[in-house]
């Protein structure tokens, strides 16, 4: 067996044993260092075709799911005609694409037990850097695009690093630190606008990805894109050595650390990634608007989160997977686009969105109880049985 199979299984089994651990006096965690879905999924306690189906329905994002599946049914009753059509849906699902973009970083930065809310903000900087960058090399052709979105991605990374030192190194709590950096970023952008707009954005950004579709298509590109880095990202946090890392660190950072996960480091780098997202939306928002849309983003951070917390994702840690973040942008996107087609005042869209992110908030913390519940029981039984 090679050296590189045997550390990456000694890694494995290092961060699946963070679960065990809660605490410096090692007492056993509730939560699992991996994604409860899938050791719902996983596990053996029940047998057959039957248990295997009663295991998917105790999934959260499972449950989500049939949530938007029911929003879904009750909007296409009430307007048969356009709701469910494939163009109001293509609509909806191009709208969705940034932030999913976007709900990829949070993911990964809530599983970890932090927070992001700087991500609009960033989105903003970065678009503004990138567009006063191709402003300046003037052109329409892909060169100059393609330099856009590299400053983009660069900008958004180098502010996604800025807030994982603060967090990792100088132990500023997240929600500080990003609420520190999306004043920043956002009031940056407007000193380098003078807060107007900026509206020369090259052709090819807007008419191949902003509102193009894939050739020989109806599907949007923008969409392709964020489906894309949904996949690709959704892999590396479920099968790989720097997703399960993730999860361990979310379960219990000085578990993880004390089993030799270079938490200050991992830390790090999950935040350049949600800035890295945040880069790669904010060139993507100035191809579909051809503008910096810098007022438009007041509470796009705020929509990612809830997001990311409706689809699954554990406000507490170690608990959360990408499936469950796609489910969860939806929700907000499909009432949205009902509430209008059906004639419903938008506000209530507000108020069906906090009903949503409160019960599944209120579902988190009845599974918590619950494992905490399961393993309090657990060490009493084995108590019991040392005893005997």
């Amino acid at each position: 067996m090679s050296n590189d199979s045997i550390s990456a299984k000694n890694a494995t089994a290092d961060a699946a044993g963070v679960a065990a651990d809660a605490s410096p006096t090692g007492e056993p965690r509730s939560e699992a260092a991996v994604s409860p879905d899938a050791s719902l999924l996983t596990s053996g306690s029940e047998g057959g075709i039957g248990g295997f189906f009663r295991r998917i329905v105790k999934v959260q994002s499972f449950q989500i799911l049939l949530v938007l599946l029911a929003i879904f049914v009750v909007f296409s009753a009430l307007a048969p005609d356009t709701f469910p059509t494939w163009s109001n849906m293509r609509l909806v699902i191009q709208n969705v694409s940034i932030l999913a973009v976007l709900g990829i970083g949070m993911t990964y930065v809530i599983i970890t037990s932090g927070i992001d809310l700087s991500i609009g903000s960033v989105l903003v900087f970065s678009g503004v850097i990138a567009a006063k960058v191709m402003q300046g090399m003037g052109g329409d052709g892909w060169g100059t695009a393609i330099v856009g979105i590299l400053v983009s991605i660069v900008c958004g990374v180098l502010w996604g690093i800025f807030n994982g030192l603060l967090i990792a190194k100088a132990k500023v709590p997240p929600l500080i630190v990003t609420l520190g950096t999306l004043s920043g970023a956002l009031g940056l952008a407007q000193v380098i606008t003078g807060g107007v707009d900026i509206r020369e954005v090259p052709a090819v950004l807007a008419s191949n990805i902003g509102y193009g579709n894939i050739p020989g298509t109806t599907i949007p590109t923008i969409s392709v894109i964020a489906l894309v880095l949904l996949l690709i990202l959704g892999v590396v946090l479920h099968k790989t050595k720097f997703g399960l890392y993730t999860y361990a660190v979310g379960s219990n950072e000085e578990s993880a650390r004390r089993v030799g996960v270079k938490v200050d480091r991992h830390l790090i780098f999950v935040y350049a990634l949600s800035g890295l997202m945040a880069g790669m939306a904010g060139i993507l928002s100035l191809a579909q608007y051809s503008t910096t849309a810098i007022a438009g983003q007041s509470t796009t951070s705020l929509a990612v989160i809830a997001a990311v917390v409706i689809g699954g994702t554990s406000l507490f840690g170690g608990v959360g997977t990408i499936f469950g973040t796609i489910v969860g942008l939806f929700i907000p996107a499909i009432l949205q686009n009902g509430f209008v087609i059906t004639g419903v005042q938008p506000f209530w869209q507000q108020v069906a969105i906090g009903a949503v992110l409160i019960v599944a908030v209120y579902i988190d913390q009845r599974r918590r109880a619950a494992a905490s519940r399961a393993t309090k029981t657990g060490k009493r039984s084995l108590a019991h049985l040392f005893r005997r």
